[in-house]
Formats: structure tokens, sequence, C-alpha cells
């Protein structure tokens, strides 16, 4: 596989949510804002592709008897950066995603991802699968938060995680046809639902003949 078809694969292929099903935790508690999603996207794009590089730079001194407590404390180091950061410069942000930033520690994704991959390939490599796993998961939090939000109040809106200030807000269906479920719970398992079952069709569905020409 070639490093464009690496960076790829975690969109559709391999995308993290919607194929491998790994980080659903997170996913499906917190996709209710586009502003989650954004800012927990960021949070784990920077996470998973530092501790890629970090990882596969280390792979031929790390004795394989102690890797993964390894991979643990670099990525539990990166994670604690990252939350630190957010609380300082996003407070608003850092109260939203709650629990669930600390909670990357043990996402499914970073971890797999430095097992399977960073700890076997290059740098550069790997700083390329981290880009494109982080950025595979981001668009489908993106995906499930845009759905969900527009249905349960019927805007799509985003502001500044810095400032709070607006950058901007549409409204999409009228106050009176929203649906409430769709910010509980089971409006999570549904959205992720029908948006995965759409990507497993297009993941599987057979590649069209092309006809003989006689």
């Amino acid at each position: 596989m070639n490093r464009l078809d690496n960076f790829k694969a975690g969109f559709i292929r391999e995308n993290p949510v919607f194929a491998l099903y790994l980080g659903l935790c997170s996913v499906l508690a917190i996709s209710t804002t586009l502003n989650n999603a954004v800012g927990m996207g960021a949070a784990v794009i920077a996470v998973l592709t530092l501790s890629n590089v970090i990882i596969a730079a280390m792979r031929k001194i790390t004795p394989d008897e102690i890797r993964i407590p390894v991979y643990i404390v670099v990525i539990a180091t990166l994670v604690k950066i990252a939350e630190l950061l957010i609380q300082a410069y996003a407070t608003d942000l850092y109260v939203a995603l709650g629990v669930f930033i600390p909670l990357i520690v043990v996402n499914c994704i970073i971890l797999g991802r430095a097992e399977a991959f960073a700890s076997k390939n290059t740098i550069l490599d790997s700083a390329i699968d981290g880009i494109g796993m982080g950025l595979g998961y981001t668009v489908g939090l993106i995906l499930i938060s845009v759905i969900r939000q527009v249905l349960s109040s019927g805007i799509v809106n985003f502001s500044n995680p810095f400032t709070q200030q607006m950058i901007f807000e549409v409204r999409l269906i009228p106050q009176n046809f929203v649906i409430a479920m769709f910010s509980q719970p089971t409006g999570a398992f549904l959205t992720f639902a029908v948006i995965a079952a759409g990507v497993e069709y297009l993941r599987t569905r057979p590649a069209k003949k092309t006809k003989e020409v006689k």
C-alpha cells in the first residue's frame, strides 16, 4: 500500500468509526453539537499523529515484553498535555467534553494504530497513518453531530472555541418540526446505525463489471 492509499484508508475502507467500530463510546456520547465534534476530533488527530510518530521512532529500542505499557505511557502523556491546553485556552469546550478528554488514553483507535502500524513502520508513514485515521474519525464524528444537532434543534452552528464568538448559525428545520429524541442516546444510536449501514454498503458493494466490447 502506497502512502496515498494509506492516508485515504481511514475515510471509507478502514474508517475507525463506521468500518472498524472503534472509539464509539466518545462518538455516541459527545456527538450532540458541531463544536464538540470539531474539538474532540482535533484532540484525537493531534494525539494519534504524535503518538504514532513517537512510537515509530522508538520501535527499534522498545523491548517486546514492555511495548504495550510504553505505548500507554506515551499516549497518556500526550493526552494530558492536550487536556491541559484545552482547559487553559478553550474552557467551554473542556466543560462540554468533560471526562471524555482523559478517556482518549484508552481509545482503541490510538492504541490499535500504535500496535498495528506505528510499531512496524517508519516515522513518515506512521505520521500519514495517524493523520488519515484521525481525519476519518473526525469526519465520522462531525457527520453524526451535524445530523443529530439539526434534527434535535433545527439549527447547525459553530463558534470559536477560544473566544466563544459565533462563526455561523443556520436554521434548517422549523422549530415545530424538530425531533428532541436525537439529542438523547437513542438518537445517537439510530443516527450511527443508519450511517454505518450506508458506509458498509459502499465498502462491500461489488464493483461494476465492464461490458466486453465485441
